[in-house]
């Protein structure tokens, strides 16, 4: 008899089962994985739960099967729930499933001061600041190169970049294209324009290796799986693309292999691997013992000319295709394969904690 696990869809990626249209989600991947660990996955997403009972999707018979079905014992989130309102449904859904990686959005600065508590992992911590025009001014006396960023976007929206010119002015990278050259009074008058009342922080910028003379950085897949501890899934890289200062693939990235990326900075890839495995598996234990439920992120590990390691942030719902557009489809596969065997190991956790 196979186990139920629950995935827990944005409403619009639920919506648009029947007809294929789920997004960057791959639920071919699940269904394949369920399917080889003799599980079954059931997709619901909040409008759909009740309080004993859920509506949802289950792929049986090569279609998917609009069905009603009990409360799911584990449970993967995959939705963002923003708003008071699924905040609260998440919340009472929580009370009858074990719903991991529960929270998937958190503030960025409020991760770096976690993290920062642990001396052993300070060395890989870009220093940041909360933002406040008085820390800007600090920070730019401080640090050649600086990333302002909003704490809590994603795919790299609203990061602005401020490095020193040769000049003693500033030049100011605001969105695609050519940066504004600026006096350090003009840079921090447009800066404070752009933040308003939002919440940014002040990170220094790491002097990232390059390739092809285009600054790159890691999607580091960390999950946890069968054996209920951390592991790296994938590692691959993100070049930027044409003059921008961010590396996200959906701001014009480009996905290259660490083969071909170490390769031409003369990194040695055995070292460099275990390095990255070492400092990512470290920063998930010290991070998931203050933030439970954690279970399946997307770290985004900087690599200077040196080869020291810096994390630049921690994605609470990886996205996975950049392992797609990579065409590394056995990673890509294990990506949506790991949380399966994670909610496998909790479900033999359960019943032999009840047995």
């Amino acid at each position: 008899m196979s186990h139920t696990v629950g995935v827990l869809l944005d409403r619009k990626t639920f919506m648009g089962i029947p007809k294929g249209k789920t997004g960057s989600e791959k639920l071919s991947l699940y269904n394949q994985a369920a399917k080889q660990h003799k599980l079954t996955a059931f997709y619901t997403s909040l409008h759909q739960i009740g309080s004993t009972s859920a509506q949802g999707y289950i792929y049986a018979k090569n279609r998917y099967k609009f069905v009603r079905r009990s409360i799911p014992k584990v449970t993967h989130n995959r939705a963002i729930t923003l708003s008071p309102s699924l905040k609260r449904k998440l919340k009472q859904f929580s009370e009858s499933s074990y719903v991991f990686n529960r929270q998937n959005r958190y503030d960025k600065y409020y991760i770096y001061k976690l993290l920062h508590q642990n001396v052993h992992l300070r060395d890989y911590l870009p220093v940041s600041l909360k933002y406040s025009e008085k820390d800007l001014k600090s920070a730019m006396a401080a640090y050649p190169s600086l990333f302002i960023k909003p704490t809590n976007d994603s795919v790299g929206n609203g990061i602005m970049k401020l490095s020193k010119h040769l000049s003693g002015k500033w030049l100011l990278f605001l969105r695609k294209g050519r940066p504004m050259l600026l006096s350090a009074k003009g840079a921090i008058s447009v800066i404070q324009r752009v933040v308003g009342k939002r919440t940014y922080m002040i990170q220094e910028a790491i002097a990232l290796a390059t390739y092809k003379g285009r600054s790159y950085d890691l999607r580091v897949s960390v999950q946890r799986g069968i054996t209920g501890r951390w592991q790296v899934t994938g590692v691959v890289g993100k070049v930027a693309g044409a003059g921008r200062h961010v590396t996200n693939v959906a701001k014009g990235g480009k996905v290259r292999r660490t083969e071909v990326l170490f390769k031409n900075n003369r990194f040695d890839f055995e070292r460099m691997m275990e390095a990255i495995r070492s400092a990512s598996i470290s920063i998930m234990n010290d991070l998931s013992e203050k933030l439970p439920h954690l279970a399946d992120v997307g770290l985004d590990i900087g690599i200077d000319h040196r080869g020291h390691i810096k994390l630049i942030e921690v994605n609470g719902r990886d996205q996975r295709y950049s392992f797609k557009k990579a065409k590394m489809s056995s990673t890509f596969y294990r990506t949506y394969e790991t949380p399966l065997l994670y909610a496998k190991y909790l479900l033999q956790q359960s019943k032999t904690s009840n047995s």
